[in-house]
């Protein structure tokens, strides 16, 4: 079964300890209007595999306006699309070849997780009008037990701060769940700046069922990251593996003309044309708008969308799926992008 206690604690972080090979979480003490919880951060998985990691130093994301107004404190997410709930797949937040694998510690400087997650959370602690904003399963109270490494009392906390689905059977396959995904997310006010930490277990499937969020593409522990599609030169794509095959490029979300046109730029980077019959675009609401026409070898298209398709001004997230319903691409963009009218909102390939 999905995660029970799903929720985001926002609060400030006043105390870290590192992780180490005998306990493998980097641990953030975090204080709500004074109540305090620990944060527990895998940086190393159970069977010693590395953890792949993505830090996103210039995180722009509708999710930002939403966890920006809640208040201090901790906050029950209904893992539903349209609330403060995260899910790495649906949500658009990465690609999966943005995953890298790092070990929990190492020699030499900015080279292991220990260090990736420390920068941002010691200048979080020096910077008292930053947040720290821990997406994942929550602990506690206890009442008579005082915590284990920050000693105060009664223990509480949360952790699973990485991703939540895509478990292979076994003993975490009962924690798959959409929009359940943990992460670390730290608000920097003075300098406008948004910066995301996602963690994922090389276990974990990319590709994950739309019901019961258990892995419909094996993951590939030995995947060297990047897009990877296996041709068969016999027939027009969809293939197997579609991450990154076709791509959104560009979208015009907020026309100056009226009625106003809506459309995405598809940019076809395989070495034979993709037939995208059947193909479908989904926005925000999940509501989705099935495609046509074959797209060239290296070629772009612009897609205009229709009903019941639509792209929001107040930002959204735009996925496009093969004919086997397969997330292929998606991306995201906020309201401060969707501001200006006329203007095309470009995505990175």
């Amino acid at each position: 079964m999905p995660l029970k206690n799903y929720a985001v604690l926002k609060g400030r972080p006043t105390n870290n300890r590192l992780a180490t090979g005998a306990n493998p979480h980097y641990q953030v003490l975090v204080s709500e209007n004074g109540t305090m919880h620990r944060i527990a951060i895998n940086v190393r998985s159970q069977d010693g595999s590395e953890v792949q990691f993505l830090v996103r130093s210039a995180f722009e994301h509708p999710i930002t306006e939403e966890i920006a107004a809640l208040s201090e404190g901790l906050h029950r997410a209904a893992s539903v699309p349209d609330g403060i709930a995260l899910d790495f797949i649906r949500s658009n937040l990465m690609q999966p070849w943005e995953l890298k694998p790092l070990p929990l510690s190492a020699t030499g400087p900015d080279n292991d997780l220990n260090e990736k997650i420390d920068a941002y959370v010691q200048r979080a602690m020096s910077d008292e009008d930053s947040w720290i904003y821990a997406f994942g399963e929550t602990w506690g109270p206890e009442p008579d037990k005082a915590d284990k490494y920050f000693g105060f009392k009664p223990g509480r906390g949360i952790h699973d701060i990485h991703m939540n689905q895509g478990n292979p059977p076994g003993k975490f396959a009962g924690d798959n769940g959409k929009f359940q995904d943990g992460a670390l997310i730290f608000e920097f006010p003075n300098e406008n700046q948004w910066v995301a930490i996602f963690l994922k277990f090389q276990t974990q499937a990319w590709h994950s069922d739309d019901d019961s969020a258990d892995p419909i593409v094996p993951a590939n522990p030995d995947h060297d990251g990047e897009p990877h599609t296996p041709v068969d030169r016999d027939r027009i794509p969809p293939f197997d593996v579609p991450d990154g095959l076709v791509r959104i490029i560009a979208a015009l979300v907020n026309d100056v003309r009226t009625p106003e046109r809506e459309t995405v730029t598809l940019l076809n980077t395989a070495d034979v044309a993709v037939q995208l019959d059947g193909w479908m675009i989904k926005d925000k609401q999940k509501n989705t708008m099935t495609l046509s026409g074959t797209i060239a070898a290296g070629a772009t298209m612009s897609i205009e969308i229709k009903p019941p398709a639509a792209l929001s001004n107040k930002g959204g997230i735009i996925t496009l799926l093969n004919l086997d319903g397969v997330k292929v691409h998606g991306v995201s963009y906020t309201k401060g992008q969707a501001r200006q009218p006329g203007r095309t909102i470009p995505f990175q390939p």
